[in-house]
């Protein structure tokens, strides 16, 4: 990897600070059938908030009944109400894979995965895939059959917003980082939700050495079937993006080529993603304000593009607006962590990445 360990250490504070600050923006739009992007942008203007800098501002007072639905935790995520970063599954999970790394190292098994979702995470705070894999657990399923009995889920979005804490730990790795977030994924999916991990956790691990956004995607679909649906949203993202086509047109075509997945389908939301991180062009504000107005899964979308915003530009380049009002704290219902700081996760993490070369067997590559 070769980075100065002051680097290494801004890069994955930037990391963690990128995926809470992406996904507090995000999170009271969080509704993708609701929240489209016309909507989400209606309420930017209505606000006054288009261009977007900031974290999204309050309701307009004379919005009609039914007009603006925000989720019921909005007042812990708007402009001059966040102290602190409120709870989401999108940041429990990375805490738990950070402690689930710092308790059996690098060649943790999938079943210590489930194992670690039993003994510290409640059942309630999961959702979809992940909700039925911990029941199957709790049954005594073991995988892959955790992943695939009774699991309409299995290509959902849930194991792509696990795989941060791979790619943070394997700077510059993207290979280890893509089989470490396999592992995890396996537990509660299959098929293009498994690519979507590796494929997130490549991006994350590639952003630390990449030349701006494009060669980390671009490095991150080298870790995946090249003709799996997510590879083939992805580069069509990518097409649009270098032939000039806008913003907005890129993502209305993305939509027509995948909307009927639905709104928490790997698959469409990785173009936003993509789109976010493209259109983005490694500015923080511009990639996380991109992201969330792509609509789709908000809350996760933001924070992931944040996380590989905050790996390649690092802590220190953030603007003020997106990490004061966290004060460096976070709300979590992993069991332990409730309340810890930010900076003492990004600090173990960089224990982890510092530990981490050459002590994890080379990982297959996923078959299509």
């Amino acid at each position: 990897m070769g980075l100065p360990h002051s680097e290494l250490a801004d890069r994955i504070h930037g990391g963690w600070l990128g995926r809470v600050c992406g996904n507090m923006l995000g999170k009271p739009v969080e509704r993708g059938d609701y929240w489209t992007r016309e909507r989400i942008d209606r309420y930017l203007r209505r606000t006054g908030a288009l261009p977007l800098t900031d974290y999204l501002p309050e309701p307009p007072p004379d919005a009609d009944e039914g007009e603006f639905e925000l989720r019921p935790e909005w007042r812990q995520c708007v402009r001059g109400r966040i102290h602190g970063s409120c709870r989401d599954d999108d940041v429990d999970y990375t805490i738990l894979g950070l402690h689930l790394l710092q308790t059996h190292g690098f060649g943790f098994t999938t079943e210590q995965v489930g194992d670690a979702w039993l003994l510290h995470l409640p059942f309630l705070q999961t959702f979809t895939a992940e909700r039925a894999a911990y029941r199957n657990l709790a049954n005594g399923l073991k995988p892959p059959l955790t992943a695939t009995h009774d699991n309409p889920y299995q290509e959902w979005i849930g194991a792509l917003i696990r795989a941060d804490i791979f790619g943070l730990t394997c700077p510059g790795d993207p290979h280890r980082a893509a089989g470490l977030a396999r592992r995890d994924a396996v537990l509660s999916h299959t098929g293009n939700g498994v690519y979507g991990a590796m494929w997130a956790a490549a991006m994350i691990s590639a952003a630390f050495t990449a030349n701006g956004p494009r060669e980390a995607i671009d490095t991150a679909l080298e870790r995946i079937p090249a003709s799996c649906r997510l590879a083939r949203a992805v580069r069509h993202t990518i097409a649009l993006h270098a032939s000039g086509t806008p913003w907005s047109d890129t993502l209305t075509e993305m939509a027509e080529q995948t909307g009927r997945l639905g709104w928490i389908h790997t698959v469409p939301n990785a173009a936003v993603i993509t789109a976010g991180l493209l259109y983005g062009a490694g500015d923080f504000t511009s990639t996380i304000a991109l992201t969330v107005r792509g609509g789709l899964d908000t809350d996760s979308n933001g924070a992931t593009a944040g996380s590989v915003a905050g790996v390649l530009c690092g802590a220190a380049a953030i603007p003020a607006q997106w990490t004061e009002p966290l004060e460096d704290r976070v709300r979590s219902a992993v069991f332990g962590f409730d309340g810890v700081r930010i900076s003492e996760l990004a600090e173990r993490t960089v224990r982890l990445a510092a530990d981490s070369a050459g002590r994890l067997p080379p990982a297959p590559r996923a078959d299509p």
